[in-house]
């Protein structure tokens, strides 16, 4: 990976990565959801590095300081609240992005993640809905959302982001949804690829990153709940080749790179990024 220093002036206090391909999304619009916290974040930020203009998606309002932020290091980032979990948001979401831009080149979707830790037998059945509903549905109605723009364009890319969780323990329902996001994206591809449109995913293992100020959920309570959280640990480490967790920069990297024109000959695949676990 080449190195810049001066493309928009990358500095510690704008939070963008040091390390970046100078202008690879020059002149392209691109819209990352769940881009507050953790790896929407990071990928936000290497997008601005790399000169694209972004338009940041997440239901709390925290997305309006991150890019209150990049705007004032000269980067072109329109800011989103919205509830992906209804069509309505994703489409009031496009609808802002379009409006702004006039189009949207490169999608990312990244909203999801585990709410709760445990036995499969032990989840209400609500608890699984809601699971559903925050790891599938965001990109289901995100793509369902932006894919006619694209269309109309006669070009794009979408990136998910899945999990290799599918294959892991105390999440069947978050494996069940991040699997549904492998195969949205296997799916559409073979209709995007008429349409010039390629459709890929990423598979993050564990990623270390900041406390998360949105919880995604309740913390573990008890010893129970703890034990149950900690097997997910072991297992997420043991699984991996390297024996450890992932950054946050090294999720976005391979994000990027598949949303970036060097990956056009790549879709309808699914890339894990964990560390030699395959999910």
């Amino acid at each position: 990976m080449s190195t810049a220093a001066n493309s928009v002036n990358p500095t510690a206090e704008a939070g963008l990565p040091d390390s970046f391909h100078s202008g690879r999304f020059e002149s392209k619009v691109v819209m990352v959801t769940g881009a507050a916290q953790g790896i929407g974040w990071s990928v936000a930020r290497r997008i601005a590095a790399e000169g694209g203009d972004l338009v940041l998606v997440d239901r709390s309002p925290l997305i309006h300081e991150v890019a209150e932020g990049l705007r004032a290091h000269g980067i072109h980032a329109l800011s989103v609240t919205a509830d992906l979990e209804a069509f309505e948001g994703a489409m009031s979401a496009v609808t802002a992005a379009v409006k702004e831009y006039g189009r949207i080149d490169v999608l990312i979707n990244n909203v999801g993640g585990t709410i709760w830790a445990k036995p499969f037998e032990h989840y209400a059945p609500e608890e699984i809905t809601k699971e559903i509903n925050r790891s599938l549905f965001p990109t289901l109605w995100m793509c369902r959302a932006a894919f006619p723009e694209m269309i109309k364009a006669g070009k794009g890319t979408i990136v998910n982001v899945s999990s290799v969780a599918t294959r892991g323990v105390n999440r069947v329902p978050y494996a069940g949804a991040k699997g549904g996001v492998k195969a949205i994206t296997s799916a559409l591809a073979m209709e995007g690829a008429a349409h010039g449109i390629r459709v890929v995913a990423t598979a993050p293992g564990g990623t270390e990153a900041p406390e998360r100020q949105v919880k995604r959920g309740p913390s573990p309570e008890g010893e129970q709940e703890q034990s149950w959280y900690q097997q997910i640990i072991d297992q997420t480490v043991d699984s991996t080749l390297l024996k450890r967790y992932g950054t946050l920069d090294e999720q976005a990297g391979p994000i990027a790179f598949l949303a970036s024109d060097e990956a056009s000959y790549i879709t309808g695949s699914t890339l894990a990024v964990a560390g030699g676990d395959l999910g």
